[in-house]
């Protein structure tokens, strides 16, 4: 039980300042003030708050999907009216407004440089750092295809581009995260592969994030984690990151039969709500997800989905009752 480890999902709420005064110095001061701000709740493994996808050009810019999308070869985020009603049509995707782009050609990386975002954070810190992307099935369910008409494909297209890119990032942690799929799991006998893909490619722990959605603080996907499991028990992967806070615990049961190989990560902290869980409440649950599991399986605890919506004194009180409930079941304090 020594080994249960604290973390976060990924993202953290953009300072204020930054947004009011974006420019390159005071990027690099906010992803310092970001990891600090960890190290001093006493997480285990580190994020640069997705503040490495952060546009001063576009600061409202949405970092999850068009932070990668927008610099790919062969896709358009120049779209016509025509197109927009088309996209408007396809299923899945009825919390978007408009697609991240158009599909014209054979995607290529174009501009994207993940291994020049990991280079900017790494020196920041001597802690243990993860490096977060999108999964290429979420990111293909964005677009508007109009060249390969036909989603597997299109996605396993998205995979060979980052698959190349993250090859070159020496992350202590690479964390892919997919929070459409909780709701598709009609495509989950095919959606492993292009993730898998990507996975292969990691030089460090494989790690992959699903959650139910969290959009403007809502929950966008609706589903039961055992009709997944076929999905999880095909993937490459060295643990899971999962929401369960908010859903609450009861489905905990099913990943008795996940493979023996994975480990799972529980949610203990509810981003959608901005009371702060007690060091009691996050013990409890920890207790819980390790009676029903065993010892052996519960190996990370974390928020259930990035900190991007809520105050910035909220997530930074959440993180400090998340290391403090850990240290308080493993009996430490």
């Amino acid at each position: 039980m020594d080994l249960i480890k604290t973390t976060v999902v990924g993202s953290y709420p953009i300072p204020a300042w930054l947004a009011a005064m974006p420019s390159t110095p005071n990027l690099h001061d906010a992803i310092l003030v970001v990891l600090k701000t960890q190290e001093l709740a006493g997480l285990d493994l580190l994020a640069d708050g997705e503040l490495s996808r952060f546009n001063i050009m576009h600061p409202e810019t949405n970092g999850m999907i068009d932070y990668f999308i927008g610099p790919m070869a062969g896709i358009s985020t120049h779209l016509s009216r025509e197109e927009l009603s088309t996209f408007r049509t396809q299923s899945g995707m009825a919390f978007r407004a408009q697609p991240a782009g158009v599909v014209r050609d054979r995607i290529g990386e174009g501009l994207l440089n993940l291994p020049a975002a990991w280079q900017l954070v790494k020196s920041l810190t001597g802690h243990p750092l993860k490096f977060t992307l999108t999964s290429p099935y979420m990111l293909a369910k964005t677009l508007l295809d109009q060249h390969y008409h036909d989603l597997p494909t299109l996605a396993n297209e998205i995979a060979e581009v980052l698959r190349r890119q993250v090859a070159e990032i020496d992350a202590t942690v690479i964390q892919i995260d997919e929070a459409n799929l909780t709701g598709h799991p009609e495509d989950a006998s095919w959606a492993y592969k292009p993730i898998n893909h990507v996975l292969n490619a990691v030089q460090g722990q494989k790690g992959l994030h699903l959650c139910f959605g969290n959009y403007g603080g809502q929950t966008i996907q609706q589903g039961f984690w055992r009709n997944l499991l076929p999905f999880l028990n095909n993937l490459d992967v060295d643990h899971l990151i999962l929401e369960f806070a908010r859903r609450g615990l009861d489905e905990l049961e099913f990943f008795c039969d996940l493979r023996q190989d994975i480990a799972l990560g529980v949610g203990v902290i509810d981003i959608k709500d901005n009371e702060v869980e007690t060091v009691d409440e996050v013990a409890k649950s920890i207790e819980k997800a390790v009676k029903v599991l065993g010892a052996e399986r519960v190996r990370w605890v974390h928020p259930d989905c990035g900190f991007w919506m809520l105050p910035r004194s909220v997530a930074d009180k959440k993180m400090e009752s998340l290391v403090r409930g850990r240290d308080q079941f493993l009996g430490r304090i």
